[in-house]
């Protein structure tokens, strides 16, 4: 971090500070779209302004979700109409041809009105996108590519970057880049139950990671020890093994204009297989380091409730339980308002 940085940074954590202590500011707080995945998959496609207005029923003052053709200008009338929100949801380019494309992308989320955007390298867990440690470090050098190839476009146009720690990179890692990068323009999107996943403590993993949020991705957990692992939920807010008024305080302390988003996924527990070797095939060092660990922090925290589950029910049942579900991630939200 060179002077010009340091001196930006520390500027902006002091005000921060204050804005924090003086209760100046709340969080705006909404829903992203993977908490209603189960309606996206199994009714009609659902555009951004539908998204957006069923969202608002819910009870979110605002959406992070994606655009399509066309939409910017629905989106940024709906959003000044009802006083709402609106978060942007980016593809990475792959390569610098893809780089036009991706700008075309950038330009369309500020039109709609949105000042930050989400990002993840990949969809894949990284357990099961790699199977040697040399196929994962390719994936690392190539994100950190992507990332300056990026920056100057963000700059340009206005737009923030949140990038989502999404099962693919460790606390460490992902703080390395953001700390390489050192662009006011790309910052962590962070989410709170993701990094279980990687046998880490998700309370420490939010803390290390708040200096860097742009936006969060709020869930509540649960886990469960089975024959190879644990399996991993997200579960109601206020049910699970988080302490999610410590999170969101850290959070806020960090960046007090953040936009917290819900996001509680209604599907099956994730089998997070740690107990076999597979697993350890891109951090092999973390079987020693963090294994007997995590495994007692699942026998610690058993289920309070039966988490959440998909399989032989039927569409309506699945919608109707995913409604509930973030009606009441949204209602907690709003008792426990900071």
């Amino acid at each position: 971090m060179n002077r010009r940085h340091f001196i930006t940074a520390s500027t902006l954590i002091a005000a921060r500070s204050l804005l924090a202590a003086s209760g100046a500011e709340k969080s705006r707080q909404g829903i992203c779209t993977f908490s209603c995945h189960q309606r996206w998959k199994l009714t009609k496609p659902v555009d951004a302004a539908d998204f957006y207005r069923y969202a608002r029923e819910l009870g979110a003052e605002g959406v992070q979700t994606p655009l399509r053709d066309g939409e910017p200008k629905t989106i940024r009338d709906l959003v000044e109409k009802t006083g709402g929100y609106y978060e942007g949801e980016l593809r990475l380019p792959k390569t610098e041809s893809d780089l036009t494309a991706f700008e075309a992308e950038v330009r369309q989320t500020r039109e709609a009105g949105a000042s930050v955007a989400r990002a993840v390298f990949t969809n894949g867990r990284r357990y099961e996108a790699f199977s040697t440690l040399e196929s994962f470090r390719v994936f690392h050098e190539h994100s950190k590519r992507v990332l300056a190839l990026i920056e100057p476009v963000l700059k340009k146009h206005g737009l923030k970057l949140a990038i989502e720690n999404h099962k693919d990179h460790t606390t460490e890692e992902l703080v390395g880049m953001m700390k390489a990068i050192s662009s006011e323009w790309i910052g962590v999107l962070v989410d709170t139950g993701n990094n279980l996943a990687l046998l880490e403590e998700p309370h420490a993993a939010v803390e290390a990671l708040a200096p860097f949020a742009f936006s969060v991705h709020l869930k509540d957990m649960a886990v469960q020890a089975n024959d190879d692992g644990f399996l991993l939920s997200e579960v109601p807010l206020g049910t699970g093994m988080l302490d999610l008024p410590r999170m969101i305080a850290s959070l806020r302390k960090a960046n007090p204009a953040l936009v917290i988003n819900l996001e509680m996924a209604t599907r099956d527990p994730l089998r997070i297989p740690c107990l076999t070797d597979g697993f350890f095939a891109t951090f092999p060092e973390r079987k020693a380091s963090h294994l007997d660990a995590a495994m007692q922090f699942v026998q610690a925290n058993p289920p309070k409730q039966p988490p959440p589950s998909v399989s032989g029910k039927g569409t309506a049942q699945v919608l109707a339980e995913e409604e509930m579900n973030n009606r009441q991630g949204l209602g907690w939200m709003r008792k426990n308002r900071t």
